[in-house]
């Protein structure tokens, strides 16, 4: 059976071809409202389980419990709201305990919500709670500042999945991964996170954990993220090229995350673990600065706020790691915690660099990166 979801039940509200048919033609006639491409992608994790176990955006009860505590209202580990804002002047389409259409950024109906309450919000107030600042240059606070600071709760039902284009043949639910993970035999699992290309570094950390554990899910974000990163079709590409380089095929596997990028650092690592739990997974690696942007988080805090917890309600085993970098004199990868040598001996580059050497058709030399995967980084960087 594996691992179980959070909360012990896979959610599943997605409607099936002729259900979902059925479920479009009276939405037509619903009110409806206009969502995001992220609150889009959220509806699709909220439905296939990859958010287990919330069945829609949160009331405010919930959305209240999980600012001051990291929990839901019933005592559930869960550490970043997940709400829908709705523009003042959509919010007259909103009747509480009726059903509302909600239609994607290109105008289609996706999905139903069962409209239980609306509820007024104090942004500051999330933004200090979520991401411990208020500073608006912090993309997550832009954002949510950018947004409406009035949200609609309730259960939500998935008529229809968006299209996931250049994504598709390694989009996979929970249901399927954890299928795909029973029959090659795998026990235990260790899930990675990332927004970025894989290199050096990370390819250190996940076959140190690869030595523990039966298979790898590597599980790359593909939703929403800050202008400044890779676009997700590159980095897609990237990965595809360093397993078949670099990786035992029998012991990786390779499905996006849909969902968009918080940048919450720590809470957003323990979603990040909560997630890979539903996806089938038993282990979860937690390198230095885990979902984080700028200077606004310590390095290792988010690995420290897993002590918050106790193991058995998260479910999941988290693994940390120590940054990790080539060292000249050691002659290979190695981490603050192997290597005995002067930081002069490192190569070490900052993702800014790293993204502004590829723009420029640099090569990061390649005990950074492997030259297979940078040849893909700068013809894909060039043309996007």
């Amino acid at each position: 059976m594996g691992v179980l979801p959070h909360g012990g039940v896979l959610i599943n509200r997605v409607c099936g071809t002729e259900e979902g048919s059925e479920w479009l033609k009276r939405a037509e006639e619903y009110p409806s409202v206009r969502i995001s491409k992220r609150s889009l992608s959220d509806v699709e994790c909220i439905s296939t389980g990859v958010f287990s176990p919330l069945t829609g955006f949160m009331g405010e009860e919930d959305y209240r419990s999980v600012l001051d505590r990291m929990r839901l209202a019933d005592g559930t580990v869960w550490s970043i709201p997940v709400t829908l804002p709705v523009k003042e002047e959509e919010a007259s389409e909103i009747r509480e305990g009726k059903p509302v259409a909600l239609k994607g950024p290109d105008g289609l109906i996706y999905a139903v919500m069962e409209a239980e309450e609306l509820y007024r919000v104090d942004r500051w107030r999330e933004a200090e709670a979520v991401f411990q600042t208020g500073d608006p240059d912090h993309p997550g606070v832009a954002r949510l500042y950018q947004a409406s600071p009035l949200y609609a709760g309730g259960p939500v039902r998935l008529l229809r999945h968006p299209d996931h284009g250049p994504f598709s043949e390694h989009w996979f639910e929970p249901e399927q991964t954890r299928e795909i993970f029973l029959s090659r035999g795998w026990k235990k699992v260790v899930g990675f996170q990332t927004r970025n290309p894989v290199h050096r570094a990370h390819e250190y950390i996940q076959k140190s954990a690869l030595e523990t554990v039966d298979g790898l899910f590597l599980n790359p974000l593909v939703g929403e993220t800050k202008k400044e990163d890779i676009p997700a079709e590159v980095r897609l590409e990237s990965y595809r090229t360093i397993l078949h380089h670099y990786y035992p095929k029998e012991r990786v596997f390779l499905g996006v995350y849909p969902a968009a990028m918080r940048y919450a650092g720590p809470r957003e690592a323990i979603l990040h673990a909560l997630v890979r739990k539903n996806y089938g997974c038993t282990h979860f690696i937690v390198g230095r600065d885990h979902a984080g942007v700028g200077d606004y988080y310590g390095t290792y805090d988010a690995q420290n706020i897993f002590s918050q917890f106790e193991e058995d309600e998260l479910g999941i085993t988290p693994l940390f790691f120590e940054h990790s970098f080539y060292c000249k004199c050691c002659g290979g990868m190695a981490s603050y915690k192997t290597c005995p040598h002067p930081g002069d001996d490192h190569v070490i580059l900052s993702g800014t660099k790293v993204r502004r050497m590829l723009k420029q058709g640099i090569q990061p030399p390649p005990e950074f990166s492997r030259p297979e995967v940078v040849k893909v980084l700068i013809r894909g960087v060039k043309e996007s």
